[in-house]
């Protein structure tokens, strides 16, 4: 109900094995989403006064260190997605689910919801090709770098990405 502390979603990880993704609670608890298009964080009346906060310093993010000690989760890698998507992925963009998802990853230091997502899919896909430590580290410096210096965070910046309706398949 009213006041709860942490957002729980059922999110897919690593072989495409469902798990609950742990954030705190920035939104309005049973707002409609909002799948029809985006809607900028600042006239987004679904999020909490003190969700701002939360997501513009990305301390909403936190619990998540509870779904990397549970195994469900890295540090860096592709972003956990909703469950409904998985019928929706190609051959090929089901492939980001052979690694752990992470709460930061290429997609987000590349541009986070202002990408589409087919750009999203390819920047996933290559971090699962090229995967290494040096990868990982420049992802994690970059990503604290932009949060540090509040890169990439405007009023243009969107509160949830637009709905994933499939990629059409040639």
């Amino acid at each position: 109900g009213e006041g709860e502390i942490f957002f729980i979603q059922r999110r897919i990880g690593i072989r495409a094995k469902p798990f609950n993704l742990i954030k705190f609670a920035t939104m309005l608890k049973d707002s409609p989403s909002i799948g029809s298009g985006l809607i900028t964080i600042k006239n987004d009346s679904r999020i909490l006064p003190f969700g701002h906060f939360l997501r513009r310093s990305k301390i909403n993010e936190l619990p998540q260190l509870i779904n990397i000690l549970k195994g469900e989760m890295s540090f860096v890698g592709p972003r956990p997605l909703l469950k409904e998507y998985l019928e929706l992925y190609s051959e090929e963009q089901i492939k980001r689910h052979n690694v752990k998802p992470g709460i930061t990853g290429l997609a987000q230091i590349k541009g986070r919801n202002l990408l589409d997502w087919e750009k999203k899919f390819n920047l996933d896909l290559y971090y699962v090709r090229k995967r290494n430590l040096f990868l990982d580290l420049r992802i994690l410096i970059i990503t604290l770098w932009k949060v540090i210096s509040r890169e990439g965070i405007n009023s243009n910046n969107y509160a949830t990405s637009k709905k994933f309706k499939g990629i059409n398949k040639e």
